[in-house]
């Protein structure tokens, strides 16, 4: 008797970031796999399959958005239900990873919640995680199995060269950020600075900008970070940098989470753009910052998707840029 075997993909999302989930279907030419989603009275999470994944490579993408700690759960959970049903194979897909800041212990006693977050990828099922643009590379090396880490900067970059005209300098807001300046300025041909500053450790969210390292006077500055959070980081690296004499200010982040200060903090700096991408959803009034120009990530998902499928390089797509 001769068995014929054929490969079977398909892709799930959770409730965090549709528009996203349906632009990679869309650039794969695949449907969403049905899923049953809701909730007990108590807010306990409910997540069903409502077709067979036997023998299927299964990706489940959600970005872990507000409500944060709900769509990491309804993701673990809907993976879990995946394994259950006797999926081939399945990858995680987290454009943004939760909890990635919590990546060491800075203060006594303190949790490392990123490396608690692989732990319970694989305690759910996940036989592979992709995640981009991640704060620290390190994380990767928390998942015992496959991480592919992709980056939205071929993205970002193409749309800057489009947009600058003139002698640039791509600034890290800190000294910790330099390696990812770096990599932007190579594409750009631009020179690398970096922004000094001071944070306490013991209180989040919060930091001074003291002095710009490198030659920013009477050239563009482009601002590059993995995220904008509170918005403080940016913005008084902006003020800093137009007292340095830097011409246009840009910002460029792959992931606008946009907390509750800075929609403000970014109206009220010296900013000419703030470029992002859709890992995150963004409320109506960042869609309403005109200042604001979101780019898509779902070609670049799409792609490394369907290399993990078809068992080929995802590090090829970004010529290594993605370490």
């Amino acid at each position: 008797m001769e068995l014929i075997t054929r490969k079977r993909f398909m892709l799930f999302t959770g409730s965090a970031n549709p528009e996203l989930a349906e632009a990679v279907a869309d650039e794969l030419g695949v449907r969403l796999g049905r899923v049953e989603m809701s909730q007990f009275a108590n807010g306990e999470v409910y997540t069903r399959p409502l077709e067979s994944v036997r023998g299927v490579d299964c990706f489940v993408i959600q970005s872990h958005a507000p409500e944060i700690n709900f769509h990491i759960m309804e993701q673990l959970i809907l993976i879990d239900s995946l394994k259950r049903a006797s999926a081939h194979r399945i990858t995680a897909v987290v454009p943004f990873f939760g909890y990635a800041r919590a990546d060491k212990k800075v203060l006594p006693r303190e949790p490392i919640s990123a490396r608690l977050m692989s732990d319970l990828f694989v305690a759910a099922g996940a036989d592979r995680i992709v995640s981009v643009d991640l704060h620290t590379g390190q994380i990767q090396g928390f998942f015992p199995k496959p991480f592919d880490h992709l980056t939205a900067l071929p993205i970002v970059t193409d749309y800057l060269k489009e947009q600058l005209e003139g002698p640039t300098t791509v600034v890290s807001p800190d000294a910790g950020g330099v390696k990812r300046a770096e990599k932007y300025a190579r594409y750009l041909g631009a020179y690398v600075a970096f922004v000094h500053k001071r944070r306490e450790l013991d209180v989040h969210n919060e930091s001074q900008a003291l002095t710009v390292v490198g030659a920013v006077r009477n050239r563009n500055a482009v601002i590059v970070d993995d995220m904008i959070d509170t918005g403080g980081t940016v913005a008084n690296a902006a003020r800093l940098l137009r007292d340095s004499g830097a011409n246009q200010v840009l910002v460029a982040a792959t992931h606008p989470v946009l907390s509750a200060p800075a929609l403000d903090r970014l109206k009220q700096a010296p900013i000419d753009e703030v470029v992002v991408t859709d890992t995150l959803p963004i409320s109506c009034a960042a869609r309403d910052y005109e200042k604001l120009t979101r780019l898509s990530v779902a070609p670049v998902l799409a792609e490394a998707l369907q290399a993990i499928f078809m068992d080929s390089s995802v590090s090829a797509i970004f010529l290594g840029d993605n370490n």
